[in-house]
């Protein structure tokens, strides 16, 4: 499909083909909804004008970046929005991207030295969004202690849509408890052609694989029609641009009834243990890992804690808004990330295709989910609660 990229008919062929199966499954919808699509309104701001100064330097879209979704921005005070400075030393990234999620008017003023990294954020920055009264504005100076600002930007709203592709198996004895399958089924879309001529980034492992999973564990539990707990399958939009479609399905249902979230990202590849294993992000922060490990006492296979901590994997996938309300979300993987030399040679290529995956592994990581959350699923086991961020 083009590589699924969000706002392409790409994209939307894949949801029909995701509700497809699930009406094949015979699911139900989720909540009051007449079809499989849980629709999303995103406002994407085209920036027409940015002037402005701090201090006496020229601010101009060269420099500055909006996160907003105003149509016509005035600022005139530093007091009125919290300041935010990003320093030669600090790591861009881990400073940067968490500050999109903040509810709160902030300037952040980023150092000349990250003018690379700032040039990619700013794409970022442009993004469709959930429409929101208060704004992110960065700017790349070597001003870093201003005493004024006057900054005007003026946008072109337009609205555009998105889906979910959402379904479910009402429990029988605990409707009202839920277990959440889920995965992303956007990806990259097309880019510049690499060496060989290919412009598409497939996404076949990145997250085709693990929507693939969802389809396939929501086709067996049909079939087993055992479940006590209510089961939601869920395939994400926009995680690749900001996991927009977990942050609004996660609003759509009272966390504290979400009894475990099995967020299941790239499986098309063997782990660092190779088959039959995969490793769970956040294993520490509950004790669902030990439940699913030892459901599958007497299997070949195992669930390992995730050996990549420094990447912070457990925030950067479809589970964390879902874990930053307090449940046991966790996402399950193959993918070696480790920055170099055994990391996965296709991560967001166009190489990321259907002939690199490995489909008898990813058969066994299927049905080792299936079969280590039998007793979540039947009630019997319920996991600890992660601690809710502050």
């Amino acid at each position: 499909m083009q590589g699924r990229k969000t706002f392409t008919p790409g994209i939307d062929k894949a949801a029909d083909f995701i509700a497809a199966e699930f009406a094949k499954s015979k699911l139900a919808f989720f909540n009051n909804s007449s079809s499989y699509f849980q629709d999303i309104i995103m406002t994407k701001a085209k920036p027409l004008d940015i002037s402005g100064t701090l201090d006496t330097e020229t601010l101009s879209s060269s420099n500055v970046a909006a996160n907003t979704t105003m149509a016509d921005l005035h600022i005139s005070s530093l007091q009125d929005y919290e300041v935010v400075v990003v320093k030669k030393e600090d790591d861009f990234n881990k400073t940067v991207f968490p500050l999109f999620d903040r509810e709160k008017n902030l300037l952040i003023l980023v150092d000349t030295a990250h003018a690379a990294r700032f040039a990619r954020m700013k794409r970022f920055a442009g993004n469709a969004k959930f429409a929101t009264a208060v704004s992110q504005i960065f700017i790349l100076t070597a001003n870093l202690n201003p005493t004024s600002i006057h900054l005007h930007v003026k946008n072109e709203l337009t609205e555009q849509k998105l889906k979910n592709v959402v379904a479910v198996i009402p429990g029988k004895t605990k409707k009202d408890e839920y277990v959440v399958f889920g995965g992303h089924y956007d990806h990259l879309g097309i880019g510049k052609p690499d060496a060989k001529g290919d412009s598409i980034y497939n996404g076949a492992n990145d997250d085709a694989a693990g929507t693939t999973a969802v389809m396939m564990l929501a086709k067996y539990f049909s079939t087993q029609k055992d479940n006590e707990r209510t089961l939601i399958f869920v395939a994400f939009t926009a995680e690749e641009i900001g996991g927009y479609g977990s942050r609004y399905f996660s609003k759509q249902l009272n966390p504290d009834k979400v009894v475990a979230m099995f967020n299941i990202e790239m499986i098309g590849t063997t782990s660092k243990w190779g088959t039959n294993s995969a490793y769970i992000t956040g294993y520490e922060k509950s004790d669902m890992g030990k439940i699913l490990q030892a459901n599958l006492t007497g299997s070949k296979f195992h669930f390992e804690p995730d050996p990549y901590p420094k990447q912070n994997l457990f925030y950067r996938s479809d589970n964390a808004t879902l874990a930053a309300l307090g449940v046991p979300a966790h996402t399950i993987s193959t993918s070696k990330m480790e920055e170099v030399p055994n990391n996965e040679p296709n991560y967001h290529k166009q190489s990321d295709d259907i002939s690199t995956l490995d489909m008898n592994n990813m058969a066994e990581i299927i049905k080792a989910i299936a079969i280590s959350s039998k007793t979540i699923v039947s009630g019997k086991d319920t996991p600890t609660r992660v601690e809710k961020e502050k």
